[in-house]
């Protein structure tokens, strides 16, 4: 990511923090621009380049009753829902071309000993982005705002694997995701390390369409056990792939965006952003 690009992303996050916060007084463009040390006219020309929409649009998106609104409105199950999304949409919906592998259980247990995991650093919207494949697929992506953080994050997932710092082509395949245009996504695979339990909510993640939201609650529910909404939090908060395998689109049953590992801005960067591609789209 250039410096100017940096910059730019900044300072949108730090916009979309400040209309977070404020949402309920309704901010207006010059108070969000002069946060941020941009001029009206150019914070809007930004903003409108990077979300597809305006400061004021966005920020509805951002609102309360917009998420209570989407959790009114769902009617089908996850699964229906992600069927008739797909079908119907014109865009090649990501959701569709994932497959999830699981590691074999001595891969598990033995922290990767037999693994070698490429790993690179690739810029996005939404900052630093770090992927990491094995020979079977992706096998764990994040967010990096601190590259080392980032690395020594996925270092404890694989304290036994070699790494290599180089691109591949498994790599590559997953990141048209931050793309709008999806005419040359490729279908994605993920080797995954996680129990059988984590695997099957990550499974139902991927079931969430674009621009949707659902609870924690909910996943219980399309899993098979309603009481189980607290081991769903603890698989949703493990999840080691961020953004392709869509845990920022679950959020509190009040509406409320709440956390999200790679920062609650961040999340509703990513939610503000899909919604606006979703409204574009229509």
């Amino acid at each position: 990511m250039s410096t100017q690009e940096q910059l730019n992303y900044y300072r949108i996050a730090e916009a979309i923090s400040y209309l977070q916060e404020n949402f309920k007084a309704q901010p207006e463009l010059d108070e969000v621009a002069k946060r941020v040390n941009l001029s009206p006219f150019h914070f809007q020309r930004l903003f409108t380049e990077w979300a597809g929409v305006s400061p004021k649009k966005f920020l509805q998106y951002l609102s309360l009753s917009y998420a209570k609104n989407i959790l009114r409105d769902q009617q089908l199950t996850l699964s229906d829902t992600a069927f008739e999304t797909g079908l119907s949409s014109t865009d090649r919906l990501h959701d569709l071309f994932i497959n999830i592998e699981g590691m074999t259980p001595g891969e598990f247990k033995n922290g990767g000993a037999d693994l070698a995991i490429n790993y690179e650093y690739y810029s996005t919207s939404f900052g630093n982005l770090l992927v990491a494949s094995t020979a079977k697929g992706i096998c764990y992506m994040a967010f990096a705002d601190d590259e080392n953080n980032a690395f020594s994050e996925i270092n404890q997932q694989f304290p036994q694997a070699k790494f290599n710092k180089q691109k591949d082509t498994i790599q590559k395949a997953a990141l048209p995701i931050f793309n709008q245009d999806w005419n040359e996504a490729a279908e994605v695979k993920l080797h995954l390390k996680g129990t059988a339990f984590q695997l099957k909510v990550w499974e139902t993640l991927l079931k969430i369409p674009k621009g949707n939201f659902t609870t924690y609650g909910a996943i219980a529910k399309a899993i098979g056990n309603p009481n189980a909404s607290k081991a769903v939090g603890s698989a949703i908060g493990d999840n080691p792939i961020a953004f392709l395998i869509p845990c920022h689109r679950v959020i509190q049953s009040s509406g409320n965006f709440g956390q999200y590992h790679w920062g609650q801005v961040r999340k509703s960067m990513l939610l503000g952003w899909e919604a606006a591609q979703i409204a574009n789209a229509i």
